[in-house]
């Protein structure tokens, strides 16, 4: 079958083909009416940009590059949903790079995106201050924004105040009478936004004069992290409760516990971050922090998708869009008993 054309679109709805054109580009000035009729003409023809072909002649791409650490964490998961669901209402396509948390892939996820002559990015780094992979984007000169990352120097990013929310968990730890914490992460070169966090919490315990959080960094990617936790209670028997950087470590936390035949929160108290739905549905429920990825990722697509139809009237400016956060209780967040007679011997 013979491949419909943008003058099979003019025919069929009685427009000239630069109506059409500008209609189906996105760009220009057309009637309501003509939109319709352009459009109508064009879903029942079946009819499909060739995108080759309209990016070698507007030398400007309709895809845009998504990179983020992984979609086995839903947060990030969320935040693609997002980015599709404004990519699809401003004609975007999304190429997607997961890159495990390891700062080497990103950069060769933005030569790859560059290879496929992406518009543009949308993208979390390990370390957004000393990241290589800003640093390509720039040097290609592509535009990008950040999601979740916080960055100290200017840049395009869209993202909650890490540490203010690390302070906030400080305020309800403390408030349940927590003053020896651990803060559970994966490895701080993998994540600023981990390192962000501890520094909150920190800074509220040591403004009390509590003792500061005891700091245990572990592998993401791990399925489990008993060893880390038992090892953790064998040398600070005096923590009570726990602070994971994200919901998904938090639930292993849990689990783990669990399996050292501690109760949650009976024993221990667990604190997430990120707010995921699951969290909310696991007996107990899960203490967190809610910080969507959804919105980040809706508000940094239209951002994006403006810089690229009006690049000189809505530059990407390099400004933090601080997004709102909110604590959510939950059953694994309780008062800490007046003692708890641990016996740390048994923890293998």
């Amino acid at each position: 079958m013979a491949r419909v054309t943008i003058r099979d679109v003019a025919r069929a709805s009685g427009r000239s083909i630069a109506t059409v054109s500008r209609v189906l580009n996105g760009q220009g000035s057309a009637s309501a009416q003509a939109r319709a009729e352009v459009e109508a003409a064009a879903k029942s023809l079946g009819f499909r940009f060739n995108e080759v072909g309209r990016t070698l002649r507007s030398n400007r791409s309709r895809t845009i590059g998504v990179i983020v650490p992984t979609l086995t964490n839903p947060v990030f998961g969320e935040a693609v949903d997002g980015i599709e669901e404004v990519a699809r209402t401003r004609n975007l396509q999304v190429l997607l790079s997961c890159v495990n948390y390891d700062p080497l892939r990103e950069a060769e996820a933005i030569a790859m995106l560059a290879s496929k002559q992406v518009g543009g990015l949308i993208m979390t780094v390990s370390d957004a201050d000393n990241s290589t992979a800003v640093a390509e984007a720039r040097a290609l000169g592509l535009p990008f924004i950040l999601i979740f990352n916080q960055p100290s120097v200017p840049m395009p990013a869209v993202g909650v105040d890490n540490k203010a929310a690390g302070a906030l968990v400080g305020e309800e730890l403390i408030a349940h009478g927590h003053t020896h914490v651990a803060f559970i992460a994966g490895h701080f070169a993998a994540s600023d936004r981990s390192r962000q966090r501890f520094e909150g919490l920190t800074d509220t315990f040591v403004a009390r004069g509590l003792p500061a959080p005891t700091l245990v960094e572990v592998d993401y990617r791990a399925p489990r992290h008993g060893g880390a936790v038992a090892k953790l209670l064998r040398q600070a028997p005096e923590v009570t409760a726990l602070f994971a950087s994200n919901d998904m470590l938090a639930l292993s936390m849990v689990a783990d516990l669990r399996a050292l035949g501690l109760s949650v929160p009976a024993d221990m108290s667990v604190v997430g971050f990120d707010g995921i739905s699951i969290g909310a549905m696991t007996d107990p429920a899960l203490s967190t922090v809610v910080a969507s990825g959804g919105p980040m990722g809706r508000t940094a697509a239209a951002r994006l998708a403006d810089a690229l139809e009006h690049p000189h009237a809505k530059a990407l400016k390099d400004d933090f869009i601080r997004l709102p956060f909110q604590f959510r209780p939950g059953g694994s967040l309780a008062a800490r008993a007046a003692d708890k007679n641990r016996n740390v011997r048994s923890y293998p």
